[in-house]
């Protein structure tokens, strides 16, 4: 009886190495025959994405983004001041909720603030770096 049983799990264990390799082949070959080749550019043929209409059109809509984004940081904040301030009679505590709630929109503001300014600078490095490649291919 003992015999069958070490013979069972040596069995079990060559199946599961197994399983474990064919699942191993079985990815690296999906990977090799899904990927997404349509972003290669052909040999020999310049190819810029990236135009001054395409980097305005991004810069608008990242800062809409962010726009919306720190409104609704406003929104939430004054919403849970107001919670607070129904559901307590203590004017310390509403001062307090709304004090943060106050703080909290003028974070959301500074940081909205400084996220479209780097959305600026980048899209504007952006725009230099394709403008200057355009420059030397055009030369």
């Amino acid at each position: 009886m003992k015999s069958i049983t070490t013979l069972l799990a040596a069995m079990g264990r060559w199946a599961v190495t197994a399983l474990f390799c064919a699942s191993a082949i079985a990815f690296t070959w999906q990977g090799t025959f899904f990927s997404n080749t349509s972003a290669m550019a052909a040999p020999g043929t310049l190819v810029i994405a990236a135009t001054t209409d395409t980097g305005s059109q991004i810069q608008r809509e990242n800062k809409s983004f962010v726009r919306d984004a720190a409104e609704k940081v406003k929104e939430t904040a004054n919403k849970n001041a107001d919670r607070v301030e129904r559901s307590t009679d203590n004017s310390a505590v509403e001062r307090k909720a709304q004090r943060d709630a106050d703080r909290i929109e003028k974070r959301a503001n500074e940081d909205a603030d400084r996220t479209q300014k780097a959305i600026d600078d980048n899209v504007n490095a952006v725009e230099r770096a394709v403008e200057s490649i355009k420059d030397v291919f055009s030369n």
